[in-house]
């Protein structure tokens, strides 16, 4: 079969048919022979249906909304402890000449990751790394401390 041959085939589906026999008689028969009981709970039964995934799909949505609201809440609140809770690192300096360098670095991150979290409270990368530079000052004063 060729493409002209395909193009005729299809153009002539675009045309009416008739069909062999009359078609109402046999669903004016049908109809009359159902019982309407039959019919009403069958129009109920897919009216539920819809509705059911209506509810369900209105409990996710309100699930997620909790759980995402609950999650940025807690972000900030566990942001805004670390800030109370963190001493001003930006005042200590240690003795040991070695460690200085590292003291300072560490305190110039510090601070411009807190300007970068006052301008993006919610960024979870942010908070991540504010905490590891925190952790870093911590060890850094705990090496001090072990040096003597």
């Amino acid at each position: 079969m060729n493409e002209f041959e395909w193009l005729r085939q299809t153009r002539a589906l675009r045309e009416p048919v008739t069909p062999r026999r009359d078609l109402w008689s046999g669903i004016d028969a049908a109809l009359d022979a159902a019982d309407t009981s039959t019919v009403v709970p069958t129009v109920r039964r897919a009216w539920r249906q819809p509705h059911n995934w209506l509810i369900a799909a209105s409990f996710i949505g309100v699930s997620l909304f909790a759980g995402s609201l609950a999650v940025h809440l807690r972000d900030r609140t566990l942001a805004n402890a670390t800030a109370a809770s963190t001493p001003d690192v930006s005042r200590w300096r240690p003795n040991d000449p070695r460690l200085a360098g590292a003291a300072v670095e560490l305190d110039a991150a510090n601070m411009e990751l807190r300007q970068a979290i006052e301008q993006a409270p919610d960024s979870p990368a942010l908070q991540r790394l504010l905490m590891r530079t925190q952790k870093q000052q911590s060890q850094l004063r705990q090496m001090e401390h072990q040096a003597g």
